[in-house]
Formats: structure tokens, sequence, C-alpha cells
């Protein structure tokens, strides 16, 4: 899969995070960490803009990706876009969530 770009996103604690920036329909292997499900559009500079759909975490991104429970959701906002932060550690990664779930607001999550 290729990298399309990266996305700095800072949460509620002022913390800043780092997500590489993936098309949608991505294959993903069994990795852990935070994603984000968005809407990227690009501008006249060829950059993109990102609508934010969704925050999650995942001990498996392949398994959690395929079989999604707000898919439709996500189709109904758009989605074309799955940005990845790698983390393994899960007290961090439900952290990393929490912070960025209070940081903005989320059209699937809740």
């Amino acid at each position: 899969m290729a990298k399309l770009a990266e996305l700095t996103i800072a949460g509620a604690s002022g913390t800043k995070y780092t997500f590489g920036v993936y098309s949608f329909n991505s294959t993903w292997a069994e990795v852990a960490g935070v994603y984000l499900v968005t809407r990227r559009s690009l501008n006249e500079e060829g950059t993109g803009t990102h609508t934010f759909i969704y925050v999650g975490e995942t001990e498996n991104l392949k398994e959690r990706h395929l079989d999604h429970h707000k898919a439709d959701c996500f189709l109904r906002h758009g989605a074309n876009c799955l940005c990845f932060l790698s983390e393994k550690s899960e007290p961090k990664r439900k952290a990393i969530e929490a912070d960025l779930l209070a940081a903005k607001s989320w059209s699937c999550n809740g």
C-alpha cells in the first residue's frame, strides 16, 4: 500500500500525533494502532484537507478494517482515506483515541 501523505492532528491535550494517510481501500496487515477515517479533498496546491469521520483503535487493523461495524456510516460520509498511527500498547492507543475524540467532532463516533 502506498502512503499518500502524512497528517498531523492535535488532541484536546495539545499533543500532536502524526498519521500516515492511505487510500480507504488499502489492504492492511495485522498491525496495532490508532486509525482515523476521513474524507480527503485536494486543493489547488495539491495538498489535502480532511473531514474527520471516525477515530478508533485496534490490535489488528486487518480484521477491524474488513468488517467494521460503522462501515455504512463511513460510506454515507464519503470516506476515502484511512490514516494510521502504529502503537502496540493498548493503554496508549486508548489514551490517544480519547484525546482525539475530545478534540474534534467525529460524524460516526457515538
